[in-house]
């Protein structure tokens, strides 16, 4: 199957946090026998197997747009020049759709399929938390289904809890088919070895914006300090105000939590308020056996079984709950086991992800025959 691939994420080298789950998932599809991708992306390096569908004009384009913190971000905070890119987008989309016959055009985002109009050429397209905010744009809605009326189609969200408002939009103009992303196997590989260190060490891992930070500030006040630190990592994408109690490490590299930080700390906070899919640092950090402590979103829900494989925290009391609980040895070591299990089982690696899009692919091809 000739794959043509569509994403404005990716990693400029190994250091680069940005889209790493596309390159893992270019990877994991390139590893294949029945598919041959092509891959529009910016700039960086593309596993084995994989060809590059830009031009040296749209690879410099995507390297500024990603360098600029990509089109959400834009839509965020300069909505006035996000017009512009978007338009941008959309035409050199539409060209390399036209440039590249494909069988099946994979799209990561849901803007990335706006300029399929007029073609015909069966999509699969990755649906992400953040496109919920762009569905609540006057007319997307609109403009999707027209498209999606053109061609057989699969909506694939990374997570089931975004099912129901997918069908009520989309489901009579395309199949909805949740595809959970797949985690490298080294996660899977890490030995926790807590008793070695303060058990009382937090990682949070995020972009820094107010959404994605959320309550965190604000009610870790007072239950953080040099006993129960809190160690912060992500690039700062707006202004904010860091606690004097925050250790903040700026943006980081997995490599480092996976050696240094996962295997001894007590766990993973996180209390976004943000759009999520199914945020893949907490999938690493649960192969990982590492607990996560969330907020009560529905994407977090549906990743963690409360008092199980992790700790949901609808409130400030319930997060100094939480706290006290996970850092009890015996509670941490069965949450993380808990979660390591429920892992491997429900989601799996990257190669098993990539069989999971293949066979999305080969359905797609069926059905248009």
């Amino acid at each position: 199957m000739n794959i043509l691939m569509s994403s404005t994420s990716y990693p400029e080298d190994l250091q680069d946090w940005r889209g790493r789950f596309i390159a893992n998932l270019a990877a994991g599809l390139a590893r294949r026998e029945d598919t041959e991708l092509s891959l529009w992306a910016p700039p960086g390096e593309l596993p084995a197997g994989v060809a590059p569908a830009s031009t040296p004009s749209d690879a410099r384009w995507l390297g500024r747009l990603s360098q600029q913190g990509g089109i959400a971000h834009l839509m965020r905070t300069r909505k006035v020049f996000a017009l512009g890119t978007i338009l941008a987008l959309i035409g050199r989309l539409g060209s390399v759709y036209r440039r590249h016959p494909a069988d099946v055009a994979h799209v990561n985002w849901l803007q990335n399929a706006l300029p399929l109009w007029g073609s015909k050429t069966p999509a699969l397209i990755t649906v992400l938390g953040t496109d919920f905010g762009l569905l609540r744009l006057p007319g997307m809605k609109m403009l999707l289904r027209s498209v999606l009326k053109q061609r057989t189609a699969i909506l694939a969200p990374n997570a089931e809890w975004m099912r129901p408002a997918l069908e009520k939009a989309f489901g009579d103009v395309a199949e909805i088919r949740p595809i959970p992303f797949g985690v490298d196997d080294p996660w899977f590989a890490v030995a926790r070895r807590p008793t070695e260190e303060p058990l009382r060490h937090w990682l949070a891992v995020t972009r820094l914006t107010r959404n994605k930070i959320g309550d965190l500030f604000d009610w870790g006040d007072g239950l953080f300090g040099e006993e129960r630190q809190l160690h912060l990592f992500g690039p700062m994408q707006e202004e904010l105000e860091l606690p004097r109690w925050v250790k903040y490490h700026g943006a980081t590299h997995p490599r480092d939590l996976l050696e240094r930080w996962f295997p001894t700390a007590c766990g993973l906070i996180t209390l976004s308020r943000h759009d999520e899919g199914r945020p893949q640092v907490m999938l690493e950090a649960m192969a990982a056996g590492l607990p996560v402590l969330a907020s009560d979103l529905p994407a977090h829900r549906d990743l963690l079984q409360h008092r199980h494989t992790g700790w949901l925290a609808a409130s400030r009391d319930a997060l100094c709950e939480g706290l006290g609980w996970l850092e009890d040895p015996a509670h941490n070591q069965h949450t993380g086991q808990a979660a390591r299990k429920w892992i491997k089982d429900s989601v799996g690696t990257w190669d098993d992800c990539a069989g999971r899009y293949a066979a999305a692919y080969r359905s797609l091809l069926e059905r248009r025959a």
